[in-house]
């Protein structure tokens, strides 16, 4: 069951997203919680505990440059816990579904960043 191609498997969750980006078309807003983050996937049963300290909430009506800027923020971010994090994102391509989701054009990597945290 685990010995899919792993990068045809970022591939394939770009392409279950284009899915609920076409149907949704502008009617979504994406929300990332960039809390707890663990160097575990969300659906692994007994997950690390948390490499980074919380970073905080965005959004965006593009999914791909909301996720851009998520992974922009882990690696500007100066926590300690940040090179076991990049270790595991690295190690596992995990840019890749976002290269992947550019490329169906469900999104944009670029993004213009506006910081609420003050309002």
């Amino acid at each position: 069951m685990w010995s899919a191609d792993h990068n045809e498997f970022l591939e394939s969750m770009a392409d279950a997203s284009e899915s609920i980006v076409r149907y949704f078309k502008e009617n979504i807003v994406y929300i990332n919680v960039m809390c707890n983050m663990s160097v575990d996937c969300d659906c692994c049963a007994e997950a690390e505990d948390p490499a980074i300290a919380d970073i905080g909430i965005l959004c965006s009506t593009d999914p791909v440059a909301l996720d851009q800027a998520c992974i922009d923020m882990v690696y500007a971010s100066n926590d300690p816990g940040k090179p076991h994090l990049l270790e595991r994102i690295e190690s596992r391509n995990g840019v890749h579904t976002i290269e992947a989701a550019a490329a169906l054009n469900i999104g944009n990597r670029d993004y213009d960043f506006i910081d609420l945290s003050n309002h």
